[in-house]
């Protein structure tokens, strides 16, 4: 009789087989452990995009697609993002716990005083074309950090890992508001350490030296909860992007820079930047109508951008926080823009079309976060931007969880080779 624990496979052409045993975590489906499946039967499996195939063990967020749950480190993502800041979730995924006073004090201090870049970045920004992507300038300087850093760097030392964790969640919101800044031919501004991690962000994109910068308090706060909601998604893209790199020993400058190009795709963290352009595309409120029935049209390959979700099956949770706030940002901004008319008269039909209610078709995170960064006068160039300044956190959480992992390997998928068999070379007379 096989063990309840086990799952045994047979490959009925060979007779071979192998017990294969069941892992599990605190929540979640168990998973087979198929560690052993190649030198018990001689095959690997093939998982096209990963979908069925758990590639770490991981105690930082969990997610249940089906009843819409998102935590972390236990804590349900609609708590936090009542009660808790940024800063204080970004320290919650680095070290398992919420802070004390004491610890969140320190942690705090430490951030704001490893706010600065080098003043040679400057130049680095001056070698890219004025129009250049910010996402592309965010990536490279990030990558940069590599050479400044590198000899007082040891990735196998707990307390080099903590202060690399620390200067890039320090510096990614001056290094975001260079490149906007570089886009637009402003002059780079210094970090105000006296202000909170957000409203020093929002300072260094917006004030010009002739003048102080009066901000709305909901800016700030709207601000604060996106960057909640994006802080981790577990395995996504490019969290295993940096893990990948990670596996490899990289330092950790390197693998988020790998991380911040793949959120860079608009399947992933380029998204709300879709969404924004498609709003365009619409162009006004009298429009989406027949945006509607076209999205509907099997026949026609027009989707809306910014509904339903791969992985949330029912209901995205950070979708449902976001909703309230982006629409008290609208009304406390006053902001007036045609595409936010858009938007909201596009938010108004797809909530009552049965056709979208049946599939679950919502407007998801995306949706509501590109709007919230249009009204707070976020370019739409600067969204992914945004979205990898948030996600750094976890990123670097996830980077150092991998080192802190006993047995972690490296990263070395599998393939099914498809290309031509065994063949001699031709000499070139003869082809």
């Amino acid at each position: 009789m096989s063990d309840p624990k086990t799952v045994k496979l047979v490959d009925e052409s060979s007779k071979r087989s192998s017990e294969l045993p069941l892992v599990s975590g605190t929540l979640g489906p168990a998973c087979i452990d198929i560690a052993t499946l190649y030198k018990d039967t001689g095959h690997f499996t093939y998982d096209p995009g990963y979908g069925s195939t758990a590639s770490t063990k991981s105690a930082i967020t969990y997610i249940d697609g089906d009843k819409g749950v998102l935590l972390y480190r236990g804590y349900p993502i609609e708590q936090l993002a009542e009660h808790s800041s940024f800063l204080e979730v970004a320290y919650l995924l680095l070290n398992g716990e919420l802070p004390k006073p004491a610890e969140f004090a320190t942690f705090e201090h430490d951030v704001a005083h490893h706010t600065m870049l080098h003043e040679s970045l400057k130049n680095f920004f001056q070698g890219f074309h004025h129009d250049a992507h910010p996402m592309a300038m965010l990536a490279a300087a990030v990558a940069s950090l590599s050479a400044f850093y590198h000899d007082d760097l040891n990735v196998d030392d707990p307390a080099d890992r903590k202060l690399a964790a620390i200067r890039l969640i320090a510096k990614m919101p001056t290094i975001a508001a260079a490149c906007y800044r570089y886009s637009i031919g402003w002059p780079m501004r210094y970090p105000r350490n006296n202000l909170e991690y957000v409203d020093r962000f929002l300072h260094m994109m917006f004030e010009v030296p002739s003048e102080p910068l009066q901000m709305n308090p909901v800016a700030a706060r709207a601000l604060d909860l996106l960057f909640i909601l994006h802080a981790d998604h577990e395995q996504n893209a490019s969290t295993s992007t940096v893990r990948l790199v990670g596996s490899t020993g990289a330092n950790p400058y390197a693998s988020i820079a790998a991380g911040i190009t793949a959120l860079w795709g608009p399947a992933h963290g380029g998204a709300n930047e879709a969404v924004l352009r498609q709003l365009r595309e619409i162009g006004t409120p009298d429009n989406v109508e027949s945006a509607i029935l076209r999205a509907k049209d099997k026949n026609d390959s027009f989707r809306l951008m910014g509904f339903g979700h791969r992985v949330y099956k029912n209901f995205d949770p950070r979708a449902k926080i976001i909703r309230e706030m982006c629409h008290k940002v609208l009304a406390e901004l006053g902001v007036n823009d045609p595409l936010l008319d858009v938007a909201m008269k596009l938010e108004e039909a797809a909530l009552k079309d049965e056709y979208f209610v049946e599939r679950k078709l919502y407007p998801n995170v995306d949706f509501y976060s590109g709007i919230i960064y249009k009204a707070l006068g976020i370019p739409t160039e600067m969204f992914t931007v945004m979205f990898a300044i948030a996600r750094t956190a976890g990123w670097i959480a996830h980077w150092i969880e991998q080192h802190e992992t006993p047995g972690s390997r490296i990263g070395r998928p599998r393939q099914v080779y498809t290309g031509a068999d065994v063949r001699n070379y031709v000499p070139t007379a003869k082809r």
